[in-house]
């Protein structure tokens, strides 16, 4: 009851705890929402022939398009104004395409550019392609990102939320006090975790409806099994919090070491890409950091409707965590310095 009236008397712990993490979710929301066709910028060397490519490219959307001199062609490649310029040839059968192959949006020009100077040169495909745009709900990066939101909030909530609190505590000498009652460790890391659990959940709820309202993003698991795992995921880091603060004098020790906890979970765990990226020699530590089956769990049930009896190996990683976690912190922890 103490750390829950501490926090509503705080309103801009309000705002980090409750408004940030939606700002965060617009932000992100917006800048990765699903765009319009890419248009790809492609310059042509002024030659006798160049009026013919230039309408050939022009003919497709996708493409902008414009002849410039040699000089003229190159800085703009080099600055990246263009994605590619193309030298024409001496005759109808002959192009150059001057491009860096480093930058993918170079190498989908030249096949798209590639695709419509060959057309107008009388190439005739023997297959014909028909191509059905899908972009349903769960698709989309939004759906993606959202979960891995949602486990970087449980994480940065129950590290700063209990370690840093239970520091700030110590170096109030709020702790020591403590000391002369008839509280037990237990009881108080107890407490500590449960005010904890009650400032998350409303967090969590308010993240996923806001979600679902403005970005369409949908749970297609159940409700409940979303629960469970927003339950075990703020008691899991919340543990953490505990172990890194227990004997954490400063707020400049704990911030580093909370810091340290963090960072490569942040990096690793696939919050805002997929950690499948990362070389197969680090995959299984990467999947044994506790944020990894935590936001893993949510994807499944969000965007794959898995079921609790589904996330076996991930549930029983985040109580491994809980349980040491918990379990280091309650034997380490003291009162005084």
């Amino acid at each position: 009851m103490a750390r829950l009236r501490e926090f509503y008397r705080q309103p801009e712990a309000i705002f980090w705890v409750y408004f940030f993490p939606i700002l965060l979710v617009v932000a992100l929301g917006v800048a990765f929402r699903n765009k319009p066709v890419e248009r790809f910028t492609v310059d042509v060397q002024l030659a006798p022939r160049s009026s013919e490519i230039v309408a050939a490219l022009g003919a497709d959307s996708r493409v902008q398009v414009q002849a410039y001199d040699l000089a003229a062609c190159q800085q703009r490649l080099r600055t990246g104004k263009s994605d590619l310029y193309v030298v024409p040839g001496a005759d109808l059968h002959s192009v150059e395409y001057v491009l860096d192959p480093t930058r993918p949006g170079s190498v989908v020009a030249k096949n798209l550019a590639d695709q419509r100077i060959q057309e107008a040169a009388g190439r005739i495909d023997p297959v014909q392609v028909t191509i059905q745009q899908y972009n349903e709900p769960g698709s989309r990066y939004i759906d993606f990102l959202v979960p891995g939101l949602l486990g970087m909030g449980l994480m940065g909530g129950g590290l700063w939320g209990v370690g840093f609190a239970v520091v700030d505590m110590r170096i109030r000498k709020l702790l020591k006090r403590f000391l002369a009652t008839p509280m037990k460790k237990s009881h108080f890391l107890m407490g500590a975790m449960a005010s904890r659990l009650v400032f998350m959940v409303p967090e969590i709820i308010l993240l996923v409806v806001f979600s679902w309202l403005f970005f369409d993003v949908r749970v297609y698991g159940s409700w409940f099994a979303l629960f469970i795992l927003v339950l075990l995921g703020a008691v899991e880091f919340s543990g953490i919090g505990l172990l890194v603060a227990s004997r954490a004098r400063t707020l400049e020790s704990v911030s580093g070491l909370m810091n340290l906890v963090m960072l490569p979970m942040w990096t690793l765990s696939g919050v805002f890409f997929s950690y499948d990226r990362f070389p197969e020699v680090v995959q299984p530590v990467i999947r044994l950091l506790p944020l990894t089956p935590l936001i893993d769990a949510l994807r499944k049930v969000m965007l794959e409707g898995a079921t609790l009896g589904m996330l076996g190996p991930e549930l029983l990683i985040m109580s491994a965590w809980t349980a040491v976690c918990f379990g280091l912190a309650l034997k380490i922890f003291r009162w005084t310095d």
